[in-house]
């Protein structure tokens, strides 16, 4: 039986592992679940809409332009960690009833993977994504395995070694190493041209935000770096051009290598609420908040909100709530969304969307507020019998 690469896999055969710290119990002020927890309703239940199905997809961003709707994703792919990912786009023009064959945005010689998605107030489309090596490691334990003629058939079957290193091959070390980085895509006219890819100091699943006085937010991590910082670049150009605005401090006791996979939102008064993937000892998978009260130079040290389940996305509602969707990765195994009625100072129990996944290789939720107010939510799933992961979304509705 074959054996599925996980996320697990991807974080241990690369750069972004956790370095092991000293715990320092982090002691801070904090009113969880002091927001009331609203109603919410399934108005359309959890479907597969990716095509075609031969193809693993994972880590998908939703976007609205106009109307349309539009799902950034890795895609390509035959597994959670393999070399053939590149970034591929669907769209929707019914708000997600039907959706396009996808388009090919970007396909580097090495592996692309989380793609993000802001859609700007200009129109602008822009769309993140990094390039990875992980799959290198699988691929020199194998090839040792078969100089001591010990192949692994029951994992590396079906020509799959040899596909794997055809594309290896595509370049010689030193230009693989040029491949490595966090890149950023642009379009200004709906999606149908894209810029050259162009580098971001920070990388993070789901993209950047736009700001209320018009300027945009990338919140994520260095990737490449030994230092791993996280924190926030700031383009006053429409995406054309980004600056560093400020480094998320590390709370007592962490690593900045254990702070990962970052996304934020503006609240109605100016703040800027941002969670973050959290790999140290110290509330281990679960969601750290920091905020902003500048406009992204500063930021709080992160804290606990006791929020298992991650990474998160964020958006603020139409009613200016800000609304947190994440996978939850053991039972009720599928995607949780929580609400915060006064900047993140608290948030609500959690609202179980779905909880009927097969296992934990699934989740990176994203969400959309649709002009009827329902909410257009999408995520990636490993579906149970299959090798592959498929993209799923469902619609509901919060009540105030």
């Amino acid at each position: 039986m074959k054996r599925r690469l996980t996320r697990r896999d991807f974080l241990s055969h690369s750069a972004l592992a956790v370095s092991a710290v000293g715990l320092s119990p982090y002691v801070g002020k904090f009113a969880f679940g002091q927001t009331s927890t609203p109603n919410f309703e399934i108005l359309e239940e959890a479907r597969t809409f990716s095509m075609p199905p031969d193809f693993y997809y994972g880590w998908p961003t939703v976007g609205m332009r106009d109307g349309e709707l539009f799902v950034v994703t890795s895609g390509g792919r035959e597994g959670h960690v393999c070399p053939f990912g590149r970034v591929d786009m669907f769209r929707s023009k019914d708000l997600g009833k039907t959706w396009t064959w996808p388009q090919t945005l970007y396909d580097s010689p090495i592996d692309d993977r989380d793609a993000g998605i802001c859609v700007t107030n200009q129109g602008t489309i822009l769309v993140t994504t990094f390039t990875s090596m992980a799959y290198e490691s699988l691929l020199n334990e194998e090839t040792s395995y078969r100089e001591r003629g010990e192949a692994r058939l029951n994992i590396w079957s079906d020509g799959r070694y040899e596909k794997w290193m055809a594309v290896h091959r595509r370049l010689n070390p030193e230009e693989r190493k040029k491949e490595i980085g966090s890149w950023m895509l642009r379009s200004t006219d709906a999606g149908l041209t894209w810029s050259e890819r162009y580098a971001t100091h920070f990388n993070s699943p789901h993209g950047p935000i736009q700001l209320s006085d018009g300027r945009l937010l990338y919140m994520g991590t260095e990737l490449w770096t030994e230092e791993h910082n996280a924190g926030a670049e700031i383009s006053e150009d429409d995406g054309l051009t980004w600056k560093v605005a400020g480094i998320v401090p590390v709370r007592d006791g962490d690593s900045a290598q254990g702070y990962h996979e970052l996304h934020a939102a503006e609240a109605t008064d100016g703040t800027i609420v941002a969670l973050i993937r959290n790999e140290n000892p110290n509330n281990s998978s679960e969601n750290l908040q920091t905020v902003s009260k500048d406009g992204g130079k500063t930021w709080s040290v992160p804290r606990s909100i006791g929020v298992w389940g991650i990474p998160a996305h964020l958006i603020r509602l139409q009613d200016g709530r800000i609304l947190m969707t994440y996978g939850h990765r053991r039972a009720p195994i599928g995607v949780q969304a929580r609400v915060s009625e006064d900047a993140g100072e608290s948030w609500s129990d959690p609202l179980i969307l779905y909880g009927d996944a097969a296992d934990g290789d699934m989740g990176y939720p994203s969400s959309v507020q649709l002009p009827d107010g329902s909410i257009f939510t999408v995520w990636y799933e490993h579906m149970t019998g299959s090798w592959f992961a498929r993209l799923r979304c469902a619609r509901w509705s919060i009540k105030s």
